[in-house]
């Protein structure tokens, strides 16, 4: 039984089901290598079992599945590492490539967000994000998220290919030492009273 149920204009997101772990075989890749890791991976029924009672049985986490306006799986949210005295989570967010560019991410966050400050009376939402990654920041900027921190991070595929034109054009998000890739990360913050500021 669905317990909780979040309406956006195009978008529903609810408690993430095993059935909704099933559906990301479906989805799309990224072309570009520097996002591969958002891939959803190769998995077969067990893999994807164990990977949704991980996600699932989490006290401090949270999992979500976002459906758009036909009903259609096109991403999955979590909230990790839940302070409840504090009220803060920091958050993770992955679309179906198929889906990137409709501008769902901007409505998914603005939809969830007020239900986060609302209905479970949060404080503070943090998150990560590269800095290559200029569309999700430009995104998180637009919802109202600011860089509170900058540093550098082992880059996820240390075979990444130098060469490549993704690589090239964010080159200066990078650093090569030592046979290690890295690369530069954005912390951000959005606090409940900004939040409802800019949406006056």
């Amino acid at each position: 039984m669905i317990k909780l149920e979040i309406k956006g204009k195009r978008i529903i997101i609810r408690e993430l089901q095993l059935k909704d772990v099933f559906l990301m075989r479906e989805w799309g890749t990224h072309e570009n290598p520097l996002i591969e890791d958002y891939n959803f991976p190769p998995m077969n029924d067990k893999e994807i079992k164990i990977w949704y009672a991980m996600k699932a049985n989490r006290l401090f986490n949270k999992y979500y599945g976002i459906r758009n306006e036909e009903g259609k799986l096109i991403g999955y949210m979590g909230i990790k590492d839940i302070k409840v005295i504090k009220r803060e989570s920091t958050l993770g967010i992955v679309l179906d490539p198929n889906q990137v560019n409709k501008g769902y991410g901007t409505e998914i966050l603005d939809t969830f967000l007020k239900h986060y400050f609302t209905d479970m009376k949060m404080k503070k939402m943090i998150l990560e994000v590269a800095e290559f990654n200029k569309r999700a920041y430009r995104v998180y900027q637009k919802i109202g998220f600011k860089p509170i921190g900058y540093y550098l991070d082992e880059f996820f595929d240390s075979e990444l290919d130098l060469s490549s034109i993704y690589y090239l054009e964010e080159k200066s998000s990078f650093v090569i030492t030592d046979k290690k890739i890295y690369n530069y990360i954005y912390k951000m913050v959005l606090n409940k009273k900004r939040f409802f500021e800019l949406r006056k």
